[in-house]
């Protein structure tokens, strides 16, 4: 079963434009409640290992809990629904703190903080 916050390896398919693509790891932001009813589609925010310090952009560092092998960055501009079924593995959990941060930048994306 999935949980929010964590890291995981799918395949995005063939990009178009600068949107990502191909096999990436990618933070799973669907919320927990949904994701306990085992839905088939699920929110996903790919990782970069290319840190441009965009505001749009969250640094996330390697450690033990996360499973990521170099500093990466949670690409929130590139919020995905993507079918369950691509995911191949679950590498770890970026944790309470950074799924936070996560999400708070897509909400500023959405503009749904007033």
């Amino acid at each position: 079963m999935l949980n929010s916050g964590d890291v995981v390896e799918l395949d995005l398919g063939l990009p178009s434009g600068r949107e990502a693509g191909f096999r990436h790891s990618s933070v799973v932001v669907t919320a927990q409640r949904i994701l306990d009813a085992r839905p088939s589609v699920v929110h996903v925010v790919p990782l970069t290992s290319t840190i441009r310090r965009f505001g749009s952009e969250v640094r996330i560092d390697p450690d033990a809990p996360n499973g990521l092998e170099r500093p990466s960055a949670a690409q929130c501009q590139h919020l995905r629904a993507v079918s369950a079924g691509r995911i191949e593995q679950v590498r770890g959990n970026v944790g309470v703190q950074a799924l936070s941060q996560i999400r708070e930048v897509i909400s500023v994306i959405l503009d749904l903080i007033r």
